[in-house]
């Protein structure tokens, strides 16, 4: 076996934590590979490998036959008879060849392949970790910006932020460290193509989880989150122990719990409302503080409409509909929301009007009002 091979393949046993078994099958078809180039004529060739001593052997497969027509596929009875006295007419047979010019330029060749079969192997147990980490929130450093996406180093790793799936309200810039959900995890292509978001509402509800001992061990559940990154999420919990207030919870002493959330999405707003299984009473808590006149609900298309004071459509609704639109997506209802036609006593903010307006939990623009 080439000295130099040997080394290779302790390097690669060492640095990339492939098992030896691995390695030797690497070794194996590489050298089966180069020994079939420089082989004068077609033939079945076959490589045997010492797992000890790495010495290899190269065979080419051959019919016995009594008249040779095919000299590349067939040996005569004779000639196998002296390498194995039992065969008879028809066996297959090893038989020990020594591949012409089989030297440096196939040993080359040998390393190359072996060298490529150790790097798919290293994609294959990147794969393996992170397919098993999907969903879980992966902590990086931002190692490039490229055409609006980010590109995360993860140890030996190398994840994708899209722009999609970033927040608008951050920026980040080479060496800084990112926490971000691993959303997908393909091995398609090129290898393990890892893909996080700092976007989706489950980064949300995988840092309450992390902030908030009732969430994580199954007290307080979240039932619902509508989120639009970078601006404003809305999260509905309830609580399976009638002595724990889910919402107390999740703000925790003095808002702690929930800064310690809006910090790592730098300063996203978020309301935390109280779930309930009754649609009329989850929308008021929803589109909590607005106070709620008259609620109605149509069941058949899903939409329900509200009636709140003049002076309070706004809140209601929210700037650019916003507050309205994430109520909508939290509970899963159409939203139309107008006001009792009374004098507002302060005028309406900026960007907002006095009419009314409907939410859609499908639109993700909603109504500009």
């Amino acid at each position: 076996m080439d000295q130099n091979l040997k080394v290779i393949l302790q390097q690669l046993e060492a640095e990339k934590g492939v098992n030896r078994a691995t390695l030797i099958e690497a070794i194996r078809s590489a050298i089966e590979s180069a020994a079939r180039k420089s082989m004068t004529r077609a033939a079945v060739v076959t490589v045997e490998v010492d797992p000890d001593t790495l010495g290899f052997k190269v065979f080419e497969i051959r019919t016995v036959a009594e008249t040779i027509t095919d000299p590349a596929e067939e040996i005569s009875l004779q000639e196998a008879l002296e390498l194995n006295p039992g065969v008879v007419v028809g066996n297959r047979l090893k038989v020990p060849a020594e591949p012409k010019d089989f030297g440096r330029i196939a040993a080359q060749t040998a390393k190359q392949v072996i060298i490529q079969k150790m790097k798919d192997a290293e994609r294959d147990q990147i794969f393996d970790e992170f397919k098993a980490r999907e969903g879980e929130l992966v902590t990086g450093t931002v190692k490039r910006l490229s055409h609006g996406n980010i590109i995360v180093a993860i140890g030996r790793a190398e994840a994708v932020i899209p722009y999609r799936e970033q927040s608008p309200r951050e920026n980040f810039k080479p060496g800084d460290r990112i926490r971000a959900l691993l959303i997908e995890v393909d091995n398609s292509g090129r290898g393990a193509q890892l893909v996080m978001s700092r976007a989706t509402a489950d980064l949300v509800r995988v840092l309450f989880e992390l902030e908030v001992p009732e969430i994580y061990d199954g007290t307080v559940e979240i039932r619902a989150i509508a989120r639009e990154a970078g601006s404003r999420t809305k999260v509905a919990v309830r609580s399976n122990d009638a002595n724990v207030d889910p919402v107390g919870a999740c703000v925790g002493m003095k808002g702690s719990r929930v800064r310690a959330v809006v910090e790592e999405l730098s300063g996203e707003k978020i309301d935390i409302v109280r779930w309930s299984d009754n649609a009329v009473e989850l929308a008021t808590n929803a589109l909590n503080p607005a106070d709620i006149l008259k609620m109605t609900l149509d069941e058949e298309n899903g939409s329900i409409s509200v009636v709140v004071p003049q002076d309070q459509l706004s809140l209601a609704i929210g700037k650019r509909g916003q507050n309205a639109r994430l109520a909508s997506k939290l509970i899963g209802w159409n939203i139309d929301i107008e006001g009792d036609g009374s004098s507002p006593s302060v005028p309406a903010e900026e960007g907002e009007s006095d009419g009314a307006a409907v939410a859609s939990q499908d639109d993700p623009n909603g109504p500009e009002v």
